[in-house]
């Protein structure tokens, strides 16, 4: 009776385990599900819009018709960034690289995207704050330049030669300091022809400044898919690595990458107004959703795993009643 007694007491135990587990399984359920709420909220509190708006008078479509003024000096009246999204760029255009050698536009796209910027290289201010801007970003983000993506610079101003290309390159590859650098940012100089061309193609508008003996011109750079079409804008000179990284992954159609930039994509998409990725938040709660389930169905594995000891417990305990 005692060996009895001890058998029931154990089944007893083991029931009250069961029990134990199964409001453990919802205790834990509960969390994880306010957990990924909670993460849908702070995607949300992290994808507010960011500039320029639609409103800024040097990024975006340009107005069809109207008079009304801008406030814009002079200068910058013909200034801007039109985006020209899908447009394929003149990968005949003919330019001159760092050696003065003749290199036309479409020999740079190698099967890969390509992150291109217009700038010129004696320019005092905003064009090295564009370049510093490249920099940083291409070091934050893990791909190299030359192996996942090119990167080609040209200068706007058909006056610049290729020695004063050569010299802003040495520059930034040691800042860029990576062994395929050299061989995947390129330096270029054009005459006024093949950079207007370019510049059309692109929508990047720029205007001499008589007054100040310098361009006027607006800051940005732009992604372009390994056949040269125009992907992505991004304005300013600051430009977020995530973003960066998302377009170049984009841009190759996911022939570079990860699963995780993958999934990213699906809950990130581009915003052409603002130039930026902001979160889809359907997206986010269908992910949400999916690993509720997986975390469910996990459970209810682990809790199906332990049954058949219970009740195998319980059935030896009757039997030697």
């Amino acid at each position: 009776m005692q060996t009895a007694g001890s058998r029931i007491q154990e089944a007893g135990s083991s029931r009250q385990e069961a029990g134990i587990a199964r409001r453990l399984v919802i205790s834990c359920l509960l969390p994880s599900a306010s957990c990924l709420l909670s993460l849908a909220s702070c995607f949300l509190a992290f994808s507010q819009p960011g500039m320029p708006q639609p409103s800024s008078p040097l990024y975006g479509a340009r107005p069809e018709s109207g008079t009304v003024s801008t406030g814009l000096p002079k200068a910058l009246k013909n200034v801007g960034l039109d985006q020209r999204l899908n447009e394929q760029v003149p990968l005949d255009a003919v330019f001159k690289d760092e050696q003065g050698q003749e290199a036309r536009l479409g020999q740079f796209f190698k099967g890969k995207p390509v992150v291109l910027s217009l700038v010129y290289y004696s320019c005092p201010m905003l064009c090295t704050q564009v370049l510093n801007g490249q920099l940083g970003a291409f070091r934050s983000v893990s791909f190299n330049i030359g192996e996942q993506f090119e990167v080609v610079t040209v200068s706007f101003d058909a006056r610049e030669t290729p020695q004063l290309a050569s010299a802003k390159k040495q520059t930034y590859i040691k800042g860029y300091n990576r062994p395929s650098g050299e061989a995947g940012w390129h330096f270029l100089t054009g005459d006024e022809a093949n950079i207007k061309r370019l510049a059309e193609a692109v929508g990047f508008r720029f205007a001499w400044d008589e007054q100040t003996k310098q361009f006027a011109h607006a800051s940005g750079i732009m992604v372009l898919t390994p056949e040269g079409k125009l992907a992505r804008y991004f304005y300013g000179i600051d430009y977020p690595p995530r973003d960066l990284r998302l377009a170049l992954v984009e841009a190759s159609q996911n022939k570079i990458g990860t699963p995780v930039d993958a999934l990213m994509l699906y809950c990130y998409h581009y915003d052409p107004v603002t130039g930026k990725y902001g979160v889809v938040v359907m997206n986010v709660m269908r992910v949400a959703g999916i690993v509720t389930v997986i975390l469910i169905v996990g459970m209810i594995l682990v809790l199906r795993k332990r049954s058949p000891n219970t009740t195998l417990a319980t059935r030896e305990s009757e039997i030697s009643l």
